[in-house]
């Protein structure tokens, strides 16, 4: 059974007299295509929790829209930080995650202390931060970023859909779905395309050799 959020840790941290606490989270770690997007919320102290706000992963689409909202009216602040395709190729996925999470919280600065899915981090100055490995299941200032992580890159690659038809991005957003394999073989490659990501180099690959041919 999945895991419901809870609000243990943040309230721990408000015992504290840490009370500018921010959750944060990305979306596109795993994309074939389009920029990574990282989201922080900043939680009101003693908030009480928003029924239905858990892993984005574990919602659906309309639901992760309804929330979207719910969750951005009853924060203090909620910050957005993007790494382009450019940064993922040249600094690699995950330092590019994390940029795009320092980005995100400099949004919201000043914060006592941040809440971070995923494992520890050391090459990236986050400031006072836990990294909490399946966060987005298990603490809710994180589940709330999770969702607004996933809605802002959700629409941004439906709008990138309209410029460059074909992919599924409206629908995979980006992710290495068949159709989206497809494309990329029948299509060639954009340049939202992440080119160091092995079913793209095949394509630029195969390219290569048909052009020596």
């Amino acid at each position: 059974m999945p895991q419901n959020p809870t609000l243990e840790i943040e309230q721990s941290l408000w015992k504290q007299g840490l009370l500018r606490i921010a959750g944060v989270d990305e979306a596109g770690l795993g994309c074939l295509a389009g920029p990574i997007v990282a989201a922080t919320v900043l939680l009101p102290v003693h908030c009480e929790m928003i029924a239905g706000v858990r892993d984005s992963k574990l919602l659906s689409a309309s639901q992760r829209e309804r929330l979207f909202d719910i969750v951005k009216s009853n924060a203090i602040a909620i910050g957005v930080g993007i790494a382009t395709v450019r940064e993922i190729e040249q600094i690699n996925v995950l330092r590019a995650s994390y940029l795009a999470m320092q980005r995100a919280l400099s949004r919201v600065a000043p914060y006592d202390h941040a809440l971070i899915d995923g494992r520890p981090i050391r090459q990236t100055d986050l400031g006072s931060h836990t990294a909490i490995i399946d966060g987005d299941a298990t603490c809710y200032a994180i589940a709330s970023a999770s969702i607004i992580a996933k809605v802002r890159r959700d629409r941004f690659m439906r709008r990138l859909a309209q410029r460059y038809p074909g992919y599924g991005w409206e629908k995979n957003a980006g992710y290495g779905t068949k159709q989206h394999l497809a494309a990329i073989q029948s299509l060639g490659i954009t340049p939202y395309h992440r080119k160091t990501y092995a079913p793209v180099q095949k394509v630029i690959q195969q390219f290569e050799l048909n052009l020596e041919a």
